[in-house]
């Protein structure tokens, strides 16, 4: 499994998954008892309450003050019909921080931990063992979408709801319900036969949306306000918990929390064995915690907490989003396909743009020219590019450059500002096509790859989008074959340069592009119909 300190490190999920079992109960605590608990040893029951056995546990700070009443109650029991004598220290932290330190082999690990997720147990593996769970669920709280009802007039399905709005995700990478927001649009695929270009179409510009801001969304009340604006359309995946929460402290909201038709995932907190040392008394101190927890009155804290039992028990008084539908649990490798995904796509772009003008691309389909389409296309696809993503434009057909050149430069490679988008736009709107031009694919392909490994970007993809409607036809220019060991010798792992060669119309040579972009480790896409442009535009995002 690879890891990073990186906020934004790619994310390694295993098939622990989200499982829950029917353990009824309820949350964690703000720190109590000895400070000190984390050096603690545990021992059985059996002994003097006057020296109770210390048990450090770090929760998701949700949790805490639930938890808290729960390991006082069990304090009090102590030495009572075999009830052990343990004293909690219960600290609050992000699951993700908790996971990335115990991955790291901190000296300051605590004995047991419970996440808002299972998602996280695989996480904290620190090359030598991942954490037992103890118990796989002591609550639960379903992942809801929270707006206002003028943004829910389609929730068949999270894909249909977020196209339909504007999603704002918690951050997939370190948050329980950004992740399990993008594992619920993979997993009701099994229920709307979903292709992944249908995905791809809502999740690539989200992904680059959200992915460029220089501090990703964590704070799901931050988002609820955003959302309960006057003609807001952010939507905002969530728990239910954080959603019944915010109601009560906000009784005037003009927000809703639904579940699409499809159904949801769950949030599941699990109780986790990190102990290195006495790792059998941890396990029966987890279990003796997890039992309390179903108590009577645990049970009432629990719920008047925001939180489900184990079993997905509807809310008390009507909160929350009533019965649920389950959606299909991910396996281990849905999990990590799809926030490795995430992690690539959200990942800044530093492109250029290289379109062909040659006499061909005045030939008329429908209506309109191939220009006309390509330039609508390249406009539309325009928008799909968050601010921070970097853009340049070229033109190609043979010999209209500097020295005769078969590639002219229109707008040097820079950060999309109003004014970058703009000269962009400007230029692509008084392009024509090249009176018996033809198309120096080859040339320009060599040229563009060296100009943006002049201008490489390390925190960025760096990629050529290769628009063309034929296949090279300049006799003055180097073979395919040469033109790819060119391409080949280019190449530099450690600065990857991709070609993604986007080819229109009935004209253009799969084979050709697919040997240029495969030289460079790119990708290539041929839209046969006009209709297909915008989709190869978010082809072309997904290839990093």
């Amino acid at each position: 499994m690879t890891r990073s300190n990186n906020n934004r490190r790619s994310v390694y999920i295993t098939a622990v998954g989200l499982l829950v079992i029917s353990l009824g109960a309820v949350f964690v605590v703000r720190s109590f008892g000895s400070e000190a608990g984390a050096d603690g040893f545990l021992s059985g029951a059996g002994q003097s309450c006057d020296d109770p056995t210390q048990v450090s546990l770090s929760a998701t700070p949700e949790m805490q003050p639930s938890l808290e009443s729960a390991a006082k109650s069990l304090a009090t029991k102590g030495g009572d019909d075999g009830t052990p004598c343990l004293q909690f220290t219960i600290t609050a932290a992000p699951s993700a921080k908790v996971a990335q330190e115990l991955a790291n082999s901190t000296d300051n690990r605590p004995d047991l931990w419970i996440p808002d997720s299972s998602l996280w147990v695989a996480q904290a593996d620190d090359g030598e063992s991942v954490p037992a769970v103890a118990v796989p669920s002591i609550a639960s709280s379903p992942l809801v979408l929270v707006g206002r009802n003028t943004n829910f007039a389609d929730t068949s399905s999270w894909l249909r709801a977020f196209g339909a709005a504007e999603p704002a995700l918690l951050d997939p990478l370190n948050t329980s319900p950004g992740a399990l927001a993008l594992l619920a649009v993979q997993s009701e695929r099994q229920r709307t036969s979903a292709s992944e270009t249908q995905v791809a179409t809502v999740v690539v510009p989200l992904a680059q949306r959200l992915g460029s801001m220089a501090k990703p969304y964590t704070d799901p009340v931050a988002l609820f306000g955003r959302a309960d604006q006057d003609g807001s359309r952010v939507v905002v995946p969530a728990s239910e918990q954080s959603f019944v929460k915010y109601q009560e402290d906000h009784p005037d909201a003009q927000l809703k929390a639904v579940v699409p038709a499809t159904g949801t995932l769950t949030l599941d907190y699990p109780v986790v064995v990190t102990a290195k040392s006495d790792v059998e008394q941890a396990t029966d101190a987890a279990k003796s915690l997890a039992a309390e927890l179903l108590t009577d009155g645990a049970a009432q804290a629990r719920d008047e907490a925001g939180f489900r039992d184990a079993l997905f028990s509807p809310l008390s008084g009507g909160r929350g989003v009533g019965d649920l539908t389950q959606l299909p649990k991910p396996n281990g490798e849905t999990i990590d396909k799809t926030l490795l995904n995430w992690t690539r796509l959200s990942l800044s772009t530093h492109s250029l743009a290289v379109i062909d003008i040659s006499g061909s691309m005045a030939e008329v389909v429908g209506k309109k020219t191939r220009m006309q389409l390509t330039i609508e296309a390249a406009a539309g696809g325009l928008s799909l590019f968050p601010n921070s993503a970097s853009l340049g434009l070229w033109t190609f057909s043979t010999k209209i450059g500097e020295l005769g050149a078969d590639y002219k430069e229109l707008v040097p490679i820079a950060p999309l500002s109003d004014r970058q988008r703009t000269k962009i736009l400007d230029n692509l709107k008084v392009q024509r096509p090249i009176p018996n031009g033809s198309t120096g694919l080859y040339d320009t392909a060599i040229a563009a790859v060296r100009a943006v490994r002049q201008q490489y970007d390390s925190k960025a993809v760096n990629s050529i989008l290769l628009f063309t409607d034929g296949k090279n036809d300049d006799p003055g220019s180097p073979t395919l074959e040469e033109t790819v060991r060119t391409l080949e010798g280019l190449k530099d792992p450690a600065r990857p340069v991709r070609i993604i060669a986007l080819g229109m119309g009935p004209e253009a040579n799969a084979d050709e592009l697919r040997a240029l972009a495969k030289a460079t480790g790119g990708q290539s896409y041929v839209a046969r119909n006009p209709s297909d442009l915008r989709q190869v535009f978010v082809d072309a995002l997904q290839s990093r």
